[in-house]
C-alpha cells in the first residue's frame, strides 16, 4: 500500500505583513524549481501549507496592478476607523492598507486582519498516493481548495457552497466568503485561498471583489449569526 503524503504546516504567529509571508513563499516556490532543474538522488521539498494573517493589503492579479487609475489608489490608500477595540488596536486608531502586485490569477482583492490566508506549495506533477498517484490536474486542484475550505466551514457547522464562479460562497451563493487565485509556474503551486472569519467588511467597499459585479462578501462570523437567527425563529 503506499504511504500518504505528508503536507508540512507553517503557521506565521500573530499579524504578519503581507510582503514577509510572500517572500517565505517565493522561497518554498525556489526550492521546488531547483530541486526540478536539476534534479538528484535526494528527496524533493515536502509538501507545504503556509497560513497567516496579513496586516491590511490590497492585491492585484498579474495583469491588473499597471490598470489601476491614480483615482483608484487614492481610495484604496485611504485611512480606516475600526469600529471596536482589539488587542492590536486598542485606541481605535485609523488603519491604512498597502497594496501589493501578485503573480495568482484574478482580479484585486482585499486581505487584513480577521483573515486566514492559506497557500499550499507544491508539485502539482508529483505523486500523492493513494488518491493522485500521476498527479493533480489544475482543474482537479482548484476543486480541492474549495471543497477543502467548505469543509473547513462544515465543521464549524457553516454551510458554502461552489457557484459558476471561483472560491467559495454562502449557502445563496450571493456573497463570497473565501476568495481564491492560484499561481503556477512548471506545475508548482502558491498563493491560493482567503477565508474571511472576522474581516472588517468595509475594506472591500472600495473594490469590486474579484471584479464581480453585483456579488458581495461575507464573513463566516456572519453567516454564523445568521444561521443562529435562523434557528431561533
Amino acid at each position: 500500500m503506499s504511504t500518504p503524503t505528508l503536507l508540512r504546516h507553517i503557521h506565521l504567529p500573530n499579524i504578519t505583513p503581507f510582503p514577509q509571508a510572500q517572500h517565505l513563499q517565493s522561497a518554498l516556490v525556489s526550492q521546488f524549481l531547483a530541486h526540478k532543474a536539476a534534479p538528484s538522488s535526494s528527496p524533493p521539498p515536502q509538501p507545504t501549507i503556509l497560513t497567516f494573517v496579513p496586516t491590511p493589503v490590497y492585491t492585484t492579479g498579474r495583469r491588473e496592478h499597471a490598470s489601476l487609475t491614480p483615482s483608484q489608489l487614492s481610495i484604496l490608500k485611504q485611512p480606516l476607523v475600526p469600529l471596536r477595540p482589539s488587542f492590536q488596536n486598542p485606541n481605535l486608531d485609523p488603519e491604512w492598507a498597502t497594496i501589493e502586485q501578485t503573480l495568482r490569477g484574478g482580479q484585486t482583492t482585499f486581505h487584513g486582519p480577521g483573515q486566514l490566508v492559506i497557500y499550499p506549495i507544491l508539485d502539482l506533477r508529483a505523486r500523492f498516493p493513494p488518491r493522485w498517484e500521476k498527479g493533480i490536474s489544475v482543474r482537479c486542484y482548484v476543486h480541492l481548495l474549495e471543497q477543502t475550505t467548505i469543509n473547513t466551514l462544515s465543521a464549524w457547522g457553516l454551510r458554502g457552497v461552489r457557484t459558476e464562479n471561483p472560491g467559495v460562497w454562502e449557502k445563496e451563493g450571493e456573497r463570497k466568503i473565501a476568495a481564491l487565485g492560484v499561481h503556477l509556474r512548471r506545475s508548482v503551486s502558491s498563493y491560493g485561498v482567503g477565508l474571511n472569519v472576522n474581516t472588517d467588511l468595509r475594506w472591500f467597499e472600495r473594490i469590486v471583489a474579484c471584479g464581480l459585479v453585483g456579488k458581495g462578501v461575507t464573513r463566516s462570523l456572519e453567516v454564523a449569526k445568521e444561521a443562529v437567527r435562523i434557528v431561533g425563529t
